[in-house]
């Protein structure tokens, strides 16, 4: 390996001198060469720059765990410990040579400063301070001093907070490496991490990130004092000592100066100083570093290089040989000679060591680095299990490595997990560049390449997210450069600003993403409204021009705009004129805020014209006067229905002549409600419900109910005033619209009700009701209901009817279901309707009873309803009345129970029809007493029949009503 006609240099200097780029250009000055560099890292950044000098074709790299060698390799880029020495290259050069005096690997350097050579060239690149050891051990070398490039100056303590852009802050544990980096996320926008125990790809993700400005700070422990070029501006101590695998201990001033001249970059000055828990620095040590005047280095770490393979005690001893040099220093055992130690003592091993290539293979195996560091009884073993494979030329099992990978390609998993599979992987990575190791090593090396690689790129993504908010980091160099800020808003209404995701924009109101930290939020709402101010004018031009369709009201008074909510409504000074309450950011300015205003008033005048139609063509009505026009007015006011109670003697007081022409109006008289029946559509209730409930604000808003139902089921605790404002009327458990209970008044209009009627099948369609449910409702409306059962009889098919050419067909009016005969076109008054709603006689149906002798008679229930107002009970009455019906039981006829709806149970078995005939007014098991019922929803019984005057002009109509 000596080659005397070589030619030794000695090129000394700090930090920012370019001692590496020199040699670099001196070696591809030369046929061939090989260069040592402390650092994989290190090693793969100069590997890349030579290659994109020279081409991939002629640049090999070799490291520990990564070997690219081509076939007409000219240039080895390696690390110290990996690098040839004995291929004969022209040009041979060694990094950092001042780590001869390093007390894990010293001993690496000091070998290659004694032994490697290059032959025509050797090159030692390193500190000042190893002039004298040189110059002691090498008098023929020759020394070319470098000047630094740019100053370098204390700046004393400062906090993070506090850090300059394109600082880097060093720590010397990775707890300590990541909490700041935490901490600079929070407050800066996030940092990138370099550590030594990175993988390439991984480190050089990072750098890139902070190289490209994507971040402005750098954490990092000391690899970055190892001749990695960084556009580093300020470096910041956070501690001064560090753990070396034996202790803590101080760093020197010669390791800080190294670390602290990553300062600067070529002529660029740069400065260091402290930050957190880190003391000051005397002014000595400060004076040393910013003057580069350190203490000479005194020893070399040695070791042994010419070893005694014969047997496993003969090489421990060889390798504790000391060194016959002054300047030298036996190096304290390393890993791989401790492990050698405890494999050597092990009996099975021993058996193993048959000769002397066993001893040699035994120490190879012995030099796996211990890159899991999970203990030393763990890294023992697996060197014993390596060793038991590869003895005797065997290799490892293919079987077993390919399990040992596969448990560790996963890319799930925290920081520290995904470390700790990397630190894994690079053992097999080791073991696959043996090539008497493994079968197929190309295959091995491109599989343990494979994982390691994804592994770094989850690595790399699990750091990007925990350390930095690139939206964060974007925003804040954008605020720097307004006009550059532009933000995108997708058809899903996301915000990208820069390409990374801001908030979303829900109308004209701009959410921004909670998932950032608190301290990153006033940024992002700052940088997102400069960025917004266009998206906001044309948002709010886009909505002004919208199709009313576009918008609409929910039922809580809510504006929307499609799904985005954009207003809404306020009570006003009337029902009818609410007010607007509009949702923009106040950033967006209050341009567009008016904008937005009055674009929904305007849909709303449209929509409320276009609903209330009717309402709107009563109040501009000019020939209503008087009573009419009272009328008129309660019902805009009303918003189309009134409860005819409410106003019954204005109604009873309306002339005819007013009549009709609230009738043409489209106004309903009915025996309940006075409505407008174009009002009960969807749509108008949907809207009236809403300005009712906004008018009585009312805490939470009632849904209306589903169209098309002519009954509902009475909602517990519903407002007053709800049931007419939806056009229903509740009775019972029930509640009915208003258009069909006054169809079914109607009907029941012509019945005898005090004599008692059964529902017909027509009154039980317009319900749409089971016959329980029927006689519930009627119960709630005044009527008493009994239940009974009979034989089911079978109608005889009549014949034809005078009935089926009555002149008194009905015409549908509008498109509530209300029927009128003919002939009241000629507007037959109320009074005259009235008084001829007599009830028919009882008219018994012709029927055949079945032949009961034949077969059993199918049984059918049936209801008899009779009118039965309820009046009020003083409360001490109400509880007499319940303790005693608690003790009356329930009485049947036959198989049938017997039912009433607000009516006392008396003692009577027969039917009603057969009890108290003929007594009007009277009922059984009254017994004198008076009737003791609650009071309820009042239907109107039939008039008492009057005779007709032969001279009123609708005496024919009203023949045709009673049937006479």
């Amino acid at each position: 390996m000596n080659h005397p006609d070589s030619r030794v240099t000695a090129v000394l200097g700090p930090t920012n001198t370019g001692k590496t780029h020199f040699a670099i250009e001196r070696m591809l000055g030369h046929a061939s060469g090989v260069i040592g560099l402390p650092l994989r890292l290190l090693a793969r950044e100069v590997y890349d720059k030579i290659v994109a000098l020279r081409g991939p074709s002629v640049v090999a790299l070799l490291t520990g765990e990564e070997r690219i060698v081509p076939a007409n390799a000219r240039y080895w880029v390696c690390t110290t410990e990996a690098m040839p020495t004995d291929i004969g290259a022209s040009f041979l050069a060694v990094d950092e040579i001042q780590l001869c005096a390093d007390p894990e690997r010293g001993h690496v350097f000091t070998d290659r400063l004694l032994r490697a050579r290059g032959t025509s060239e050797t090159m030692l690149l390193g500190a000042g301070s190893m002039r004298g050891r040189i110059r002691s051990l090498l008098p023929e070398a020759e020394f070319f001093g470098r000047e630094r490039f740019s100053k370098l100056t204390w700046t004393g303590a400062r906090k993070i907070s506090r850090m300059p852009p394109r600082a880097a802050i060093v720590a010397f544990s990775v707890d300590q490496v990541y909490a700041i980096a935490e901490l600079i996320r929070r407050q800066k926008g996030g940092a990138a991490v370099v550590m030594g125990a990175l993988s390439p790809r991984t480190r050089n993700a990072q750098v890139g990130m902070y190289q490209n400005g994507d971040v402005d700070y750098l954490v990092a422990t000391d690899a970055i004092g190892m001749g990695l070029n960084l556009d580093i501006a300020h470096v910041a101590f956070a501690g001064t000592s560090k753990y070396d695998g034996h202790r803590h201990r101080d760093l020197w001033p010669n390791e800080l100066a190294q670390i602290a001249g990553r300062a600067g970059r070529f002529s660029t000055d740069g400065t260091f100083g402290v930050t957190g828990d880190a003391g000051m620095f005397d002014d000595d040590l400060i004076s040393a570093i910013e003057e580069h005047r350190f203490a000479p280095v005194r020893k070399l770490q040695w070791r042994n290089h010419d070893l005694n393979f014969a047997t496993a005690d003969t090489l421990l001893a060889s390798l504790e040989v000391p060194p016959q040099h002054g300047d030298l220093a036996r190096a304290r055992d390393a890993g791989d000679m401790m492990t050698l130690r405890a494999l050597a003592a092990t009996p099975e091993i021993r058996r193993r060591l048959a000769n002397a290539r066993d001893v040699q293979v035994l120490w190879d195996v012995c030099q796996v680095p211990d890159f899991r560091k999970v203990g030393d009884f763990e890294h023992v073993s697996l060197c014993q299990r390596l060793f038991e494979f590869v003895q005797n030329g065997r290799q490892v099992p293919s079987d077993w490595l390919a399990g040992q990978i596969r448990r560790i390609d996963r890319t799930e998993g925290d920081l520290d997990t995904l470390s700790k599979r990397l630190a894994f992987v690079r053992t097999w990575t080791y073991v696959a560049q043996r090539n008497a190791w493994v079968d197929e090593p190309e295959h091995w090396r491109a599989e343990t390449r494979a994982v390691e690689d994804r592994l770094s790129d989850a690595l790399h993504q699990r750091l990007t997210q925990a350390f930095v908010d690139r939206r964060t980091s974007v925003l804040m160099k954008g605020l720097k450069q307004r006009e550059s800020l532009v933000a995108e808003v997708n058809d899903k209404g996301e915000v990208t600003i820069g390409g990374e995701f801001a908030g979303q924009l829900d109308g004209f109101r701009f959410r921004q993403d909670a998932s950032g930290s608190p301290e990153a939020a006033r940024t992002l709402r700052q940088a997102a409204m400069v960025a917004l101010a266009p998206a906001f004018a044309l948002r709010s031009d886009k909505f002004y021009n919208a199709p009313d369709t576009e918008i609409d009201i929910t039922e809580q008074g809510g504006l929307m705009w499609g799904e985005h909510a954009v207003g809404k409504l306020m009570p006003g000074e009337a029902v009818l004129t609410p007010r607007i309450e509009v949702f923009v950011d106040d950033e967006a300015g209050s341009e567009v805020a008016d904008k937005v205003r009055r674009r929904l008033s305007h849909w709303l005048d449209r929509r409320t014209a276009v609903l209330f139609e009717p309402l709107l063509t009563m109040q501009k009505e000019e020939s209503l006067t008087g009573m009419a026009r009272g009328i008129a007015f309660r019902l805009i006011e009303a918003m189309g229905i009134v409860p005819r109670a409410e106003m019954a003697s204005e109604v009873r007081d309306l002339d005819q002549e007013s009549r009709a022409a609230l009738r043409k109006l489209g106004v309903r008289f009915g025996q309940f409600t006075v409505f407008v029946p174009l009002m009960l559509k969807p749509a108008p209730t949907r809207l009236r419900l809403v300005l009712w409930a906004l008018f009585g604000k009312l805490d939470e808003f009632p849904s209306a109910p589903p169209p098309g139902l002519v009954t509902i089921p009475a909602l517990a605790g519903a407002p007053e005033g709800y049931y007419t404002i939806v056009g229903y009327r509740q009775s019972g458990d029930r509640a009915i619209r208003i258009d069909m209970l006054e169809r079914l008044a109607d009907q029941i209009r012509t019945k005898d009700t005090r004599a008692g009627f059964e529902a017909t099948p027509d009154m039980l369609s317009i319900t749409g009701l089971s016959l329980d449910q029927f006689a519930m409702l009627l119960g709630g409306m005044g009527y008493a209901a009994e239940k009974g059962e009979r034989p089911k009889v079978r109608a005889i098919a009549p014949g034809p009817a005078a009935s089926d050419t009555a002149p008194d067909a009905e015409i549908a009016i509008a498109d509530t279901g209300e029927a009128m005969p003919q002939a009241e076109a000629a507007e037959v008054p109320e009074q005259a309707v009235e008084a001829a709603a007599e009830p028919a006689a009882p008219v018994e149906p012709l029927a055949e009873v079945a032949d009961t002798a034949a077969e059993p008679a199918e049984i059918e229930v049936f209801y008899t309803f009779r009118w039965a107002p309820k009046r009020a009970v003083p409360q001490h009455r109400q509880n007499e009345r319940k303790d005693r019906n608690a003790a009356e039981p329930t009485e049947r006829e036959g198989s049938g129970e017997r039912k009433s709806f607000g009516k006392p149970k008396g003692k009577d078995a027969r039917p009603k029809h057969q009890r108290n005939k003929g007594q009007p007014g009277t009922h059984s098991g009254d017994k004198g007493k008076p009737q003791r019922e609650k009071p309820v929803l009042e239907a109107r019984p039939p008039r008492v029949e009057k005779p007709i005057d032969p001279d009123n002009p609708f005496a024919a109509l009203l023949a045709l009503k009673t049937g006479r």
